[in-house]
């Protein structure tokens, strides 16, 4: 491939084409966050096929692509299919690149609708934010893509050359089952020269950022079992160990006394990390005034750098039926984020023999429910790459920042799998404070705006790029 030839500074008719369909462009957001398109089979799943449809319709609405398909694949190891994807494809003309736009349009459960201020899939702006469950993750960035496809086709007309290939995954959040058999049976349809995967963050609300590392993710399910069967608490309390007591007990081994992740074998990555004070991390994280944070080091090399372990869920005696027993077993669900360069692979294994190593006072242990992910790492060098920070400077009036994102997008490790020579470049509509995945998730008005406006200057600049 030869080195692109750069296109001349921003066309001012891109700029004006997204500034005027943003209203439409929200409109249509909107509609799509009334839709509870969940992935979870305990979910209503013709909800989910409804959001494939309304998303499916609005990239037939641009009149730019060939060819819209709902399409679900296999997931392998079962009889099942996974969830509906929407695949749009043109083909490239005048030997122009072309670009795989991804998105998600299902979305998490809502959870407590008590903690929202608003009902969750009925839309609401206010204070400049749009609030509502898939608001910013991800119908945000399905809306991008489709937007900045509008404006691009409206301005270029006939002259619109760039290959675009947008896939709209219908089951992200509920770990991408069938994702690598998807990229697999449509592989020539998805084959990209570069990658924008619309799912991460910024660095705030007004700067944009472009990530480049990523942690990847250990999660399981533990069993911790003492006895047999129930016992009274007050017949043989103090003599024999029960469930509870050996569960916190052996979670208690996984941090040590400043709360940093104390599982041999856990590694982190020794990479620098811009400036960030406890108080950015106090407003963006909600810490309450008298707690502390944990680890050490810098705060951004804890998130982004270093592992860490959560506990995520548990199944024991609820408050309103407690007894005066002894439990004979709890389960937990835990949940580790591995640092970037390890595998989640090993992570998991380096958990898995510590808390075999730590079992307090015999407790059997049972694992199962293992869902892995490894991290990544952007390479930084391609054209692509700064084809898209010059875009995000130009749409957003601030340069890039480079950014680690503690979260994981295991799914990344497939792409690259599939197609090693294209360019991944991980942006987002979301800012620190959306709140994904929690109650009163939100999208910022203005961010999205200039999330747009830089999407669609990077369309228009490669196809202004020759390969």
């Amino acid at each position: 491939m030869t080195p692109p030839v750069l296109p001349p500074e921003p066309d001012a008719a891109v700029l004006e084409a997204v500034a005027t369909g943003i209203p439409a462009a929200l409109s249509d957001l909107g509609h799509l966050v009334r839709i509870p398109g969940m992935a979870w089979p305990a979910f209503d799943q013709t909800q989910l096929e409804r959001s494939a449809a309304a998303v499916a319709s609005l990239a037939e609405d641009t009149g730019v692509f060939d060819e819209v398909r709902v399409l679900r694949a296999a997931i392998p190891g079962t009889d099942e299919q996974g969830q509906p994807a929407v695949l749009a494809t043109r083909a490239a003309r005048n030997g122009k690149p072309t670009i795989l736009l991804y998105a998600h349009h299902d979305v998490q459960p809502p959870g407590d609708d008590a903690l929202w201020e608003t009902p969750p899939f009925e839309p609401t702006v206010r204070d400049g934010r749009l609030y509502g469950r898939g608001a910013a993750d991800d119908k945000a960035g399905v809306m991008a893509h489709i937007a900045s496809i509008r404006a691009v086709s409206e301005v270029l007309g006939d002259d619109l050359d760039l290959g675009i290939a947008m896939f709209i995954e219908g089951e992200e959040e509920y770990g991408s089952r069938s994702f690598a058999q998807f990229l697999s049976d449509n592989k020539e349809a998805l084959r990209a020269d570069a990658i924008v995967v619309a799912d991460s963050g910024n660095w705030d609300s007004v700067t944009p950022g472009l990530t480049v590392s990523l942690r990847g993710n250990a999660r399981f399910t533990l069993r911790v079992r003492t006895l047999d069967h129930a016992s009274h608490s007050g017949m043989f309390g103090g003599a024999v160990p029960d469930a509870m007591m050996a569960t916190v007990t052996l979670l208690a081994t996984l941090w040590d006394e400043d709360g940093a992740v104390a599982v041999e074998g856990m590694t982190a990555r020794d990479a620098a990390t811009p400036d960030y004070t406890e108080a950015t991390l106090r407003d963006e994280a909600g810490l309450l005034p008298a707690t502390t944070p944990i680890g050490n080091g810098t705060i951004l090399s804890r998130i982004w750098n270093k592992p860490a372990v959560t506990v995520i869920g548990i199944d024991s005696t609820t408050v309103a039926a407690a007894s005066n027993t002894l439990l004979p077993e709890v389960t937990v669900v835990i949940s580790a984020r591995v640092a970037p360069g390890q595998t989640g692979q090993e992570a998991y294994e380096a958990l898995e023999a510590h808390l075999r190593a730590h079992a307090p006072f015999g407790a059997e242990l049972t694992f199962s429910d293992v869902d892995l992910g490894d991290g990544f790492l952007v390479d930084t060098g391609g054209w692509a790459v700064a084809l898209t920070r010059d875009a995000m400077r130009d749409g957003y009036g601030v340069a890039p920042v480079d950014l680690g994102v503690g979260g994981s997008i295991p799914f990344i490790a497939d792409l690259v799998r599939e197609f090693p020579a294209a360019q991944i470049l991980v942006t987002g509509v979301e800012d620190p404070h959306s709140r994904a995945h929690s109650p009163n998730e939100s999208l910022h008005l203005d961010t999205f705006r200039r999330a747009v406006a830089s999407e669609a200057l990077l369309l228009a600049r490669m196809n202004a790029t020759e390969l």
